[in-house]
């Protein structure tokens, strides 16, 4: 059996697509398959269009949220209800095209793979977003160890055995392409272009994908923690030779009495505790939403 979960938020415009096109590409590969969908508390006509295609497709199953709880806690609420013996996450944008899944299917049956990721070689999005995209997979790939990560989204195959461990790690501050390459296990790729939206706008906006970019390299790396002790070892260079230059200026007599340099390196270190302050508080609100062990998600209906 293979599961198929989708996390859907104001998607009515792509919802009748979303169904003959993956329900299709599930069919060719077998007829013993489910389609997840998880409303994200929709706003618009998304969940009664699932709805009536669930009525009409028993396999096309609809996981309700009881609000907006985020796209990573709604793949993890899909992940949790699959029953399949193969699980695929796909976006609900058909940015990630269902017609793909077979080729990610077989290549992991045939070669012995636990996980299938679908790696993006090529992108027809807005070039200002792919170039904060390509700075971001840049930076994760360096600081977090995770070097297959990069251009790696949450299009993936997992089989039974990935997915268990998978589920098994339930921290709230949730980047899943980062979670799915630390359990490690046996994992391939299938590379693809990937298109950009059919129709609708985009809505992972700026600020939240900021957010998860933060969530991501503070989860997996240790880069903010080494950019403090960076800045510090600097500064403390630039003051030591501000110190050196300040006393052979003593020395010679030429020093102007309210050097404004000195006004200067205050505002300097004032902003750099601040900026470092900022990376600590961080941290503690991460751990803080930690030790609040509050549920990822809340399921209000499951038509399923």
């Amino acid at each position: 059996m293979i599961s198929l979960v989708i996390p859907i938020y104001n998607e009515e415009v792509l919802v009748e697509q979303l169904f003959h096109r993956t329900t299709q590409a599930l069919s060719r590969i077998t007829e013993n398959f489910e389609v997840i969908c998880v409303d994200d508390g929709s706003q618009d006509s998304s969940l009664e269009k699932l709805m009536a295609y669930h009525r009409a497709e028993p396999r096309f199953k609809v996981l309700v949220l009881s609000r907006n709880f985020g796209h990573q806690a709604a793949y993890t609420a899909g992940l949790t209800y699959a029953k399949g013996d193969y699980v695929v996450m796909m976006d609900g944008d058909l940015q990630d095209p269902p017609e793909l899944i077979a080729e990610m299917y077989h290549k992991l049956v045939a070669e012995s793979y636990d996980i299938i990721h679908g790696r993006r070689v090529e992108r027809q999005e807005r070039f200002g977003k792919q170039i904060l995209i390509r700075l971001f997979h840049y930076a994760f790939k360096s600081f977090s160890r995770l070097e297959e990560a990069a251009n790696v989204g949450n299009f993936s195959l997992m089989n039974r055995k990935a997915l268990d461990a998978f589920l098994s790690m339930r921290e709230k501050n949730r980047y899943l392409p980062g979670l799915r390459f630390f359990i490690g296990f046996k994992q391939g790729f299938v590379n693809y272009s990937r298109p950009d939206r059919l129709a609708g706008h985009a809505k992972m906006s700026f600020r939240k994908l900021a957010s998860l970019a933060v969530s991501a390299i503070f989860s997996f790396s240790n880069l903010p923690v080494k950019l403090c002790l960076y800045t510090g070892l600097l500064g403390m260079v630039i003051f030591f030779a501000a110190g050196v230059y300040t006393i052979i200026d003593k020395i010679l007599g030429t020093a102007l009495p309210g050097w404004s340099s000195i006004v200067l390196s205050i505002y300097f270190l004032g902003s750099v505790q601040l900026v470092f302050m900022g990376i600590i508080g961080e941290y503690l609100f991460m751990v803080y939403r930690e030790v609040q062990n509050r549920p990822i998600f809340i399921v209000k209906d499951f038509a399923g």
